[in-house]
């Protein structure tokens, strides 16, 4: 669980990165949850879009997403979202 110090400095960090991935009326399947454990473990940090023809919310997705794959709900702002998971490998980001 992420206290709010940790998830403001995450906030931060995920700013100035580009959302990597888009989810769209094909919503959540194994394939795409594979690929975010994939980007989560090489990045730690990973945002993603929500597109207008999709049948579910940023919301639905973004708990949805973190459920399958273990990760933290960092923020959750329109139609885009952030997940935080430790990576086990690949540690570059240092909590406060």
């Amino acid at each position: 669980m992420l206290t709010s110090k940790q998830r403001s400095y995450l906030r931060s960090l995920a700013n100035t990165i580009p959302p990597i991935f888009q989810i769209g009326k094909g919503g959540i399947n194994d394939n795409m949850i594979k690929q975010f454990n994939d980007a989560l473990e090489a990045r730690e940090l990973v945002k993603a879009t929500v597109l207008k023809n999709s049948l579910t919310d940023a919301r639905e997705v973004c708990e949805e997403v973190s459920k399958s794959t273990g990760a933290e709900i960092v923020q959750v702002i329109g139609n885009k979202f952030v997940l935080y998971k430790e990576s086990k490998e690949n540690k570059v980001i240092v909590l406060p």
